[in-house]
């Protein structure tokens, strides 16, 4: 395991929080989600999704958004009850301006950021798969003061399908040239988790702020709902925990993206 201590005076989010990151031996490469995971920005999705919808009489139910935060807003429009004949362009766009207007208001998620710090100490590769659309994600990265952490930054429009299809992971793990069963996939929705699980990676999911591990298969860990599931990692401490946690249909590995 590669136990990292960051230098002294070095500016470190997960002391608040109580993280102490641990990367599990043989992975390569850790490839992050954004929303939800390095950035706390659930709540202020759905309140902007909810204003866009307002002034056509349709109410999003809390319950139903954040089982489903992890699609694409096109996805998610067209799974929302009551949303199919809604005109999902200016939904999009009224969405999008209220999101882009409070981006400066984003905070990171200590434990993921820890994590992705004692990744970069390491020389490990790391990249964003998100479904959230580039005009989001970029600027996003920029207000956390993470963009220069990532090799790779893959959105919604650079692959084929969103989650949970495997491609944005696939397409992270081709830009960063390492093998999908040897990255670290850091996950907070069930169809992220889901996502992840199928390009053949290695899951930690965020729950209430700190990573936990996924269930052992990609269906028990897609129907998690938020906060639920798997056990927290005290300290978050990642280690062997995290390497057992793999799902059996996908080899361990050798020692040697929501268009929002």
């Amino acid at each position: 395991m590669n136990e990292m201590v960051l230098p002294p005076g070095s500016p470190n989010p997960a002391h608040a929080a109580g993280c102490s990151p641990v990367i599990p031996d043989g992975i390569e490469a850790v490839v992050f989600d954004f929303d939800g995971t390095l950035a706390d920005t659930t709540a202020n999705q759905e309140q902007s999704l909810r204003a866009a919808l307002q002034p056509y009489g349709l109410d999003l139910d809390t319950n139903w958004y954040r089982r489903h935060c992890g699609l694409s807003i096109h996805d998610l429009l067209a799974a929302l009850p009551g949303a199919r004949q809604l005109p999902h362009d200016e939904i999009i766009r009224r969405s999008r301006a209220h999101l882009l207007a409070h981006m400066h208001t984003i905070a990171p998620i200590a434990c993921s950021v820890s994590l992705l710090h004692a990744a970069r100490e390491v020389g490990l590769p790391c990249a964003v798969a998100s479904a959230a659309s580039r005009v989001l994600v970029h600027p996003g990265l920029e207000a956390l003061g993470l963009g220069p952490e990532f090799e790779a930054v893959v959105t919604r429009e650079d692959a084929a399908r969103g989650k949970p299809a495997p491609d944005l992971f696939l397409q992270a793990a081709r830009r960063i040239g390492v093998p999908p069963e040897r990255c670290l996939a850091v996950e907070d929705s069930p169809d992220g988790i889901a996502s992840a699980l199928a390009a053949g990676m290695h899951v930690l999911r965020v729950v209430d702020g700190h990573l936990a591990l996924t269930g052992e298969n990609t269906e028990e860990a897609a129907g998690l709902p938020s906060g639920a599931g798997a056990p927290t990692l005290p300290g978050c401490a990642l280690g062997q925990a995290a390497a057992r946690s793999r799902p059996a249909s996908i080899p361990a590995p050798s020692t040697a993206d929501s268009d929002r």
